[in-house]
């Protein structure tokens, strides 16, 4: 049985001032308007949440209408499902007409408007989605989903295959947030859904897959979640190819806070031709897609070392590549055979990426060999390459000394 709502955290919520003037301007002449959705389930959670949803019976126009006669600004963001949202003192707050579905084709609904919640609760996708908070802080759960909450079950609201067929999105979402607010094994009536209709998600655009793939892997059972996925055959249907669940989650173990990108680097980039096909898939940024191909360049580089990693190698990668990237993958690899890692070699990375110890910059510039001399244009690439390869040889020494020491052998060489 559900615990009784922890009214103190939907009292806090109530008092926002921007959610409070808002909830008081639309709560007039009949009308009502709740918080509904993310916000009501952490609060209950003790989470935070910086999305602000309200769910309203005054249509949009009248949304707008009274907004903008408060001096607010209104923006409308999807006035044709009717959502518009309002910008109070810089922040903003979505308000939507509340709705029921009409027709759906798996990717898009056709809605009319409505001023039922518990319809609209109906409509949603997870129980713990439908709750809704009103003014006088009351919470209002017409699907079950206080008891799904205390339980950490995520679980789709009535028919499974009916709510995923209205959206297969739907199917990444689920397993997102089982991951992110389950417990335990996925819901196995949802889980059963899901694998029986996952050939929905050709249907789905590529960046919308991305977006939640994204969330899940920072979900605290992601690396379970993503196990899950493996063997019903979704996550090789979404990525393409291969994956390494135990390198990721030697990440989760570690509580490294890696970014996103990183942790599909790496589950899913082993070498850089899985870093290309990931980008084509999931239509990745060319930032998003360096992080991959940095990645799985340090892989191939450190499975390939012939000797240990140890201080001197680890200054040279600190050179080379970004110290995000190298903490990821040092600990991806952490208990595999290869590579060597010396402990020291360790613990100067961590100093890298703590900011205690500065990463080593290469200390001279193309000017210190136009002053000695060499030819600008391609002359001077050639010497800063040359320079470069010296220094990184050399374990990337510092100071002036150390790079009036390199000059003089790089330019040796060149003569």
């Amino acid at each position: 049985m559900m615990a009784e709502p922890d009214r103190s955290v939907l009292e806090e919520l109530l008092k926002q001032p921007g959610t409070a003037a808002l909830m008081r301007v639309l709560n007039d002449d009949g009308e009502e308007t709740r918080l509904v959705g993310g916000i009501v389930r952490n609060a209950l959670m003790h989470r935070s949440t910086t999305d602000v949803d309200m769910a309203t019976t005054a249509l949009p126009d009248e949304v707008a209408r009274r907004s903008q006669a408060s001096g607010w600004k209104v923006i409308p963001t999807g006035i044709d499902h009717g959502t518009v949202t309002v910008i109070i003192d810089g922040a903003p707050y979505e308000v939507t007409t509340l709705r029921e579905d009409m027709e759906t084709d798996g990717r898009h609904a056709v809605v009319r408007f409505g001023r039922d919640f518990a319809a609209d609760a109906a409509r949603r996708d997870f129980t713990i989605n439908a709750l809704s908070l009103d003014i006088e802080g009351c919470v209002h759960d017409y699907c079950g989903g206080l008891a799904d909450l205390s339980a950490r079950r995520v679980r789709f609201i009535g028919d499974a295959e009916e709510r995923i067929r209205e959206d297969y999105l739907r199917i990444l979402r689920f397993f997102r947030f089982h991951a992110q607010y389950g417990a335990g094994e996925p819901d196995r009536i949802g889980l059963m859904a899901a694998i029986r209709e996952q050939g929905g998600l050709e249907q789905v655009s590529a960046e919308r897959i991305r977006g939640e793939l994204l969330k899940l892997l920072t979900g605290r059972q992601a690396s379970q979640v993503l196990e899950v996925m493996a063997h019903s055959g979704i996550l090789i249907r979404i990525l393409g190819g291969a994956v390494e669940l135990g390198r990721l989650q030697r990440i989760v173990e570690s509580r490294l806070s890696a970014a996103s990108i990183l942790r599909l680097a790496a589950l899913a980039a082993m070498v850089r031709e899985d870093a290309d096909r990931l980008r084509d898939r999931l239509r990745l940024s060319n930032g998003e897609h360096k992080a991959l191909a940095d990645y799985a360049s340090v892989l191939e580089y450190l499975k390939n070392l012939p000797v240990t990693v140890d201080e001197s190698e680890m200054r040279r990668q600190a050179a080379t590549w970004p110290i995000d990237v190298l903490v990821v993958a040092f600990t991806a690899l952490a208990t595999e055979r290869k590579p060597e890692i010396a402990s020291q070699a360790m613990a100067l990375l961590r100093h890298f990426a703590d900011g205690s110890k500065l990463v080593p910059v290469f200390p001279l510039r193309g000017a210190d060999f136009v002053a000695h001399g060499v030819t600008k244009g391609p002359d001077v690439g050639r010497a800063m390459a040359s320079a470069r390869q010296f220094w990184l040889s050399a374990g990337c020494p510092e100071g002036k000394g150390a790079a009036e020491k390199l000059l003089r052998q790089s330019l040796g060489a060149q003569s």
